[in-house]
């Protein structure tokens, strides 16, 4: 005897269609993933730290740099697909995807030359009104491609020989940190093109290592060495304003405790509180300062002290923290997981476990 069986229509599944809000909310959370295990296939995941609650992915190519656009609309990645999957024709592509539907709005073929590198702040980056969008370069040589993200096209490339990264400055500038001790600031016209150009003396190559992963509040920007000098400089004049060095290390038991910067984004800023959160770990190494570390010490970026400690459960590798008056610090942790600080009370609120496999850097509207 045949046994029949019995079919309902069941309603269309959902997945993938439901929009997040806009404008974003204040503590919504990008985590870049690079996946070391597969760095071919990387992802952006997408987070709520309040109700520790993901919202969704976007997958990117290769270790991709990552950044929102200023109006919260976009989520830009600079991605990097070969023909073959791991091999084959090399084809670049700078993503805009919409931050509402997680869905790709456009993309335009860019030169083959971004630097492929662990993702960090400034290799991808916006002009403060959104036209262009830099994306940092590595042949060995250095350059700088510029998108207008209005046109959605390339409109020039700029070498910066001898100097890493771009730091937007205001609508038309960007700068470079570079291995001669300066800072090299560039000027554009309305077309992308570049119309000025100046280096300034920073620092002194020969006598310290400063880390090129800059935090910034407007358009002022801080570094660290890897023993904990801050050194800042004020963009926002007609020329580069370099302001007094100051010690993340204060107090003479720290001092003999070997205590010193480390991590990945070893920095954050909370701008509405005027506050630096430095990872930080005892017993420095020269040659491990990229360690990652449960430590984490507060500072008044105005009197430049040391105002409060914040310790994670699992070490840290990267930190972000969000821009609106009651801000939240993100870290990284070892195991994939995000670590989530109250920074009014000071207080860790939480863990969200494993929500990625190899996370490098947070972003935040």
């Amino acid at each position: 005897m045949g046994i029949g069986h019995a079919c309902a229509d069941l309603p269309a599944d959902n997945i993938g269609q439901e929009k997040l809000a806009f404008p974003p909310e204040p503590h919504r959370a990008y985590i870049v993933d690079v996946e070391f295990e597969s760095m071919v296939a990387g992802r952006v995941v997408v987070v709520d730290p309040d109700q520790k609650r993901m919202l969704g992915m976007v997958s990117t190519g290769f270790t991709a740099p990552s950044t929102l656009s200023r109006d919260g609309k976009l989520l830009y990645t600079a991605d990097l697909f070969y023909s073959r999957g791991t091999r084959g024709t090399r084809t670049d592509v700078l993503t805009a995807w919409d931050t509402s539907t997680l869905s790709p709005s456009w993309e335009v073929v860019i030169p083959s030359k971004r630097s492929m590198s662990l993702t960090q702040r400034y290799s991808i980056g916006t002009s403060a009104d959104d036209r262009f969008v830099y994306i940092y370069n590595f042949t060995p040589s250095t350059s700088i491609t510029v998108v207008n993200a209005e046109s959605r096209s390339v409109v020039g490339e700029l070498a910066i020989p001898g100097c890493v990264l771009s730091q937007p400055v205001g609508k038309r500038r960007l700068a470079s940190l570079c291995g001669n001790g300066s800072i090299q600031l560039i000027t554009l016209d309305d077309a992308g093109k570049e119309v000025a150009r100046s280096q300034t003396r920073f620092f002194d190559p020969d006598a310290e290592k400063l880390v090129e992963r800059a935090v910034n509040v407007g358009d002022t920007y801080y570094y660290t060495t890897t023993t904990g000098t801050i050194r800042a400089v004020d963009l926002s004049g007609k020329e580069p304003r370099i302001l007094p060095a100051w010690e993340l290390v204060q107090r003479e038991a720290d001092k003999k405790a070997g205590w010193a910067p480390g991590g990945w984004q070893l920095m954050a800023v909370a701008p509405k509180l005027n506050r630096l959160y430095v990872l930080m770990h005892d017993a420095h190494e020269p040659m491990k300062w990229e360690d990652p570390s449960p430590i984490i010490w507060a500072y008044d970026l105005k009197t430049h002290k040391q105002i409060g400690t914040l310790e994670a459960p699992i070490p840290v590798w990267s930190l972000r923290a969000t821009t609106d008056d009651r801000p939240l610090l993100l870290g990284t942790n070892v195991e994939g997981g995000l670590e989530i600080f109250d920074l009014l009370s000071g207080k860790h609120t939480g863990t969200m476990d494993k929500i990625t496999k190899t996370p490098s850097q947070v972003l935040s509207h």
